[in-house]
């Protein structure tokens, strides 16, 4: 139950899985090796190694909002009422079962993280197939919000009208929350294994997939609203489908080797770090740019968990602070732009007079927003790469849904400031949250999050069985 490699495990490891830059390149660091190294160096080494993971995964994750952005654009020009049933339908009612669906594949980051810096590459496939099993059982009880949308969203004050094009959308947003089940554990799976250029790949792939299905079935066919969706939806699991293909077909031959019966054992405990990956993170999906430091999120995750995984403390501390600095310099970046542009933001989407107003009084929460966004997901795949999750969650329940949601509800409504105040209540609420994970981060000690990580590799793990002990059905 070590982590070591037998003679009998050598057999697997013919091919390399990691690039020439991997993580032995820092387990210098632990051994004195590195001291002769100065700073840039060292910086110049881990900068390679974040950004061969955060380049690729910035990219396909920008480029799979956009595929959701593109379609907005086109139901814009379907009519108003239609972009507010598919703005509601995106970003509320799918909205809140990706972020949870997204957090809770998350899990896989600690977990084939560390196993693949400890060289348990067989694990990597049993981990994969019990997401695959926990998040379809969520999906399933996520069903009844996209069911009952239409009256949910009366309810909650919708006018009639966008209320049951919003129900329409919602119930043709079924499909793609089911392929986000398969997707999202297949994205974390290769990342761990530092493959973030087939998804990126694959990404591109989709949103041409999007491009030409949303013309044909708005433009060429008429399909009107329901048909910008059902595109959608096709892309989502056009991604979903290549990438199973991928690895299901030889592209990871030492970490997939089957569907395996070993994947309904331990359920329980992998449910709990789900869910908890799960609340985590689905108060913290806010945006296009957000894209960018969900990229950094994965990057930093891989990063922690592999050098974690090796044993190396230091290396996982040096990673955290590289990813940080760079995420940090975009979001800064970007927070000018908007100040700089907010009078034309809006332009993108709608031609709408009050629409644009009313982004224009707002894009100086959404500034900070943005700056502060560029830090609290690093964090987060921190404490994802360390398996914090459980410890986290309560932070960011206890900071958005305790503090947060509350202030914003008193600022909205009480004191009469609208949406201003609510999303105000929001940032203040974030600004806990990366407050306290700065905290907690630089307050780590890393030795001991190293020897944690060999623990539980050694706990989720096992050795790698005999062929006639196998029980699983090669694919």
């Amino acid at each position: 139950m070590g982590s070591s490699i037998t003679g009998e495990d050598d057999k697997y490891l013919g091919d390399p899985l990691l690039p020439e830059s991997s993580t032995n390149d820092h387990g210098a660091e632990d051994d004195g090796e590195a001291k002769d190294l100065g700073i840039r160096p060292r910086i110049w080494i881990e900068s390679k190694k974040l950004w061969y993971i955060a380049g690729p995964a910035i990219f396909s994750r920008v480029v799979n909002f956009s595929m959701n952005v593109i379609t907005q654009v086109f139901a814009g020009h379907l009519g108003e009422v239609e972009f507010a049933a598919l703005s509601i339908g995106l970003n509320v009612i799918l909205g809140f079962s990706f972020g949870f669906l997204l957090g809770m594949a998350s899990a896989l980051e600690t977990l084939c993280g560390q196993a693949f810096g400890a060289k348990r590459y067989h694990m990597l496939g049993i981990y994969l197939q019990r997401s695959w099993i926990v998040l379809f059982l969520t999906s399933i009880l996520l069903l009844p919000i996209y069911i009952f949308a239409t009256p949910i969203l009366k309810l909650l004050g919708q006018s009639d009208e966008v209320a049951e094009e919003a129900g329409v959308v919602a119930l043709v947003l079924i499909p793609l929350q089911l392929g986000l089940v398969f997707m999202f554990p297949l994205q974390r799976f290769l990342q761990s294994q530092v493959k973030p250029f087939v998804i990126a790949w694959v990404s591109f792939a989709a949103l041409m997939v999007n491009l030409l299905t949303s013309w044909l079935f708005i433009y060429v066919l008429d399909f009107g609203l329901v048909g910008a969706v059902v595109a959608l939806d096709i892309s989502w699991w056009a991604s979903a489908v290549a990438l199973y293909g991928y690895v299901t077909c030889g592209g990871c031959p030492l970490s997939w080797t089957g569907f395996s019966l070993q994947a309904f054992s331990g359920l329980w405990e992998f449910i709990k770090l789900s869910v908890a990956s799960g609340v985590m993170l689905c108060t913290n999906i806010n945006g296009w740019e957000m894209m960018i430091h969900l990229g950094f999120f994965a990057s930093a995750g891989v990063r922690v968990a592999n050098e974690l995984g090796a044993g190396n403390g230091k290396a996982a501390r040096f990673a955290t602070i590289v990813a940080v600095s760079y995420s940090f310099a975009i979001g800064l970046f970007f927070c000018m732009l908007i100040l700089i542009l907010h009078d034309k933001v809006a332009y993108i989407f709608t031609s709408s007079a009050e629409v644009i107003q009313a982004v224009d009084k707002m894009s100086y929460l959404l500034g900070l927003t943005i700056l502060l966004n560029s830090v609290q997901p690093v964090l987060s795949g921190v404490a994802v790469g360390s398996g914090w999750q459980a410890f986290v969650a309560y932070i960011n329940l206890g900071c958005y849904y305790i503090i947060g949601l509350p202030l914003g509800f008193l600022m909205g409504w009480v004191f009469d400031f609208g949406v201003t105040g609510i999303w105000g209540g929001m940032i203040f609420g974030t600004a806990m949250q990366t407050l306290v994970l700065a905290i907690i981060t630089i307050r780590s000690d890393w030795k001991k999050q190293a020897n944690d990580a060999s623990k539980r590799v050694s706990k989720w793990s096992n050795p790698k069985p005999e062929p006639d002990d196998q029980q699983e059905v090669q694919h």
